[in-house]
């Protein structure tokens, strides 16, 4: 019968249904978090990734590893966009979050291979995550206030433990937390603060070890001023920014112009000359000394700038100069038209700061634009000895940003080391056993799958992971069962020494919104694959026939 409806269907190309489509979906899930595995916690292991061009990446960034596998298979995508938004949200903890989606969908198929239906399996799955949040939320969350300023730097030491930076983490703890203050805002009218870390430039200098990389207090450019004679400090700087070439003005393409008499060639050229002209001009009426742009100078500018003892530098990305605008209240313009067609520049259209300096930092000369107006800026210089290290520092560095802005804005942290994924446990299996219902089974295997994550901390480290979790989840149990322990479900794993700790006192701390996203995406993620159960693989028309009678 089934073949028959197939035939009437007509589907050209190959189609799956059922249990083999989600053993096939559960597979391809297993064997992508089968490769980020071994590179979870403080002692997990680096990936070298060797693109077809020959460039090298190594890392264990979760979210950068993922971004550059070719990830083909249609479930296996749903769950490397789950490490992207984790990325995007919380920074950190993209590698925990692909190993509690695959171990959810691996239960959820065993379980749906036991003959319990997905829709119960969903709704099991919805209420254990729920129920998982809500108990994080109200019982393993600590408030930031309580800790003091350790409430910032042992979060950032956290993520960076897993990291290139981890045997220099007091060093860049500080940097880190002291870059995301500088960065703060206000808003004006909500009172809402946030902590933009796009603010802060990462510029990375070959040379000296990592230890030595350091703080700018304002934004640090990686360009130099475009001639010699022009001045290298600048004191109460007026900035202009802009989004175009200072160059003399040549026709576009496929443009001609017939001239009859050779006397009107030389206006034609002298008139191209005066169009940059002005335009400079202009920009120097206004009051600007420093002029950023982020096409190129041309030598006739070049000498109106350097007359007029202005700063001017070139070829700036365009990134960086939308940062500078909104760290200086700077306008950044395409073009200098207005409705009328006209070409002019407003002094309102000027950025304000301190001071625009040049210096030599390292082996380069860096511009730095200090004391700027519209709000703080900050920029981090690091150091190390070749592109693969800085590159996996950079994104080191960027993770413990998003950390320590996370923590400033929501205030909340929870113990990491595997403590409230095993807490959770604990909750979840006494949970279950209040519900006469079939989500029972869901929210007990929900609960088995959070072990995923302290398990495999314990075997990367090297240790029994069996033995490790076991006596952790005794800690969790007393702390759930006697009110007076309380105090034991900030137990966690110490890798080091293969032992369970207090992580709260050991100052292994992570934001708690990290946690609660994480779970959430995870179960999403599950929940999306599995209601999948038909699959239908479409093959390419041949398009040769049709395009033959169009000839």
């Amino acid at each position: 019968l089934q073949m028959v409806a197939d035939s009437i269907l007509a589907v050209n190309g190959a189609r799956a249904q059922g249990c083999a489509v989600r053993t096939q979906n559960t597979t391809a899930v297993l064997a992508l978090s089968n490769i980020l595995r071994s590179s979870l916690g403080p002692l997990g292991q680096d990936k070298m990734l060797v693109d077809d061009t020959g460039d090298v990446i190594v890392t264990n960034d979760g979210a950068t590893i993922i971004q550059n596998l070719q990830v083909v298979h249609p479930a296996a995508t749903v769950i490397a966009e789950l490490a992207k938004l984790q990325d995007e949200e919380c920074g950190d903890g993209t590698t925990s979050v692909i190993l509690l989606a695959a171990d959810l969908l691996s239960r959820a198929e065993q379980l749906a291979q036991s003959k319990i239906h997905p829709s119960t399996i969903v709704a099991g799955y919805r209420l254990a995550a729920k129920e998982a949040t809500k108990y994080l939320k109200e019982c393993l969350s600590i408030e930031a206030s309580e800790i003091g300023e350790s409430a910032l730097h042992n979060p950032a030491k956290t993520s960076m433990g897993s990291k290139i930076i981890g045997p220099y983490s007091d060093i860049f703890s500080s940097l880190v937390v002291e870059a995301t203050k500088l960065v703060k805002v206000v808003d004006a009218a909500t009172g809402k603060t946030t902590f933009p870390i796009k603010a802060i430039n990462v510029l990375k200098a070959h040379g000296k070890s990592a230890s030595e990389s350091f703080l700018v207090q304002g934004y640090a450019l990686n360009c130099t001023v475009a001639a010699q004679g022009m001045p290298l400090s600048i004191k109460d700087a007026k900035i202009a920014i802009i989004d175009f070439s200072l160059q003399k003005a040549k026709m576009h393409l496929g443009i001609s112009v017939v001239v009859m008499d050779p006397a009107k060639l030389e206006a034609i050229r002298r008139e191209e000359m005066n169009i940059v002209k002005n335009r400079v001009k202009k920009i120097l009426a206004a009051g600007a000394n420093v002029i950023l742009t982020s096409g190129g100078i041309d030598d006739l500018c070049l000498k109106m700038l350097t007359e007029a003892g202005v700063m001017g530098v070139r070829r700036c990305k365009k990134a960086d100069l939308k940062r500078i605008a909104k760290a200086t209240g700077a306008t950044m313009l395409s073009s200098l038209a207005n409705l009328e067609g006209e070409e002019n520049f407003d002094a309102s259209q000027l950025g304000c700061a301190d001071e625009v300096v040049q210096q030599r930092m390292s082996d380069d000369e860096l511009i730095l634009i200090r004391g700027t107006k519209g709000r703080t800026a900050a920029s981090i210089v690091l150091r190390g000895a070749n592109e693969m290290m800085l590159d996996e520092m950079e994104r080191s560095v960027h993770d413990s940003l998003c950390v320590v802005s996370r923590v400033l804005e929501s205030g909340r942290l929870v113990a990491g080391g595997g403590a409230v994924e095993a807490a959770l446990n604990v909750y979840l299996e006494s949970f279950a056993n209040t519900l006469s219902s079939r989500e029972q089974l869901a929210v007990a295997e929900f609960a088995q799958a959070l072990l995923v994550i302290p398990k495999t901390l314990a075997a990367n480290a090297a240790r029994d992971s069996t033995d490790l979790v076991a006596k952790l989840r005794a800690f969790h149990n007393k702390a759930l069962q006697n009110p007076e322990l309380s105090h034991l479900k900030w137990a966690g794993l110490d890798l080091e020494k293969g032992e369970v700790r207090d992580n709260k006192e050991a100052g292994i701390l992570e934001p708690a919104m990290s946690k609660v996203k994480a779970i959430k995406f995870a179960t999403e993620a599950a929940i999306t694959i599995l209601r999948i159960d038909d699959l239908i693989k479409l093959e390419k028309v041949e398009q040769g026939g049709r395009a033959g009678q169009c000839g």
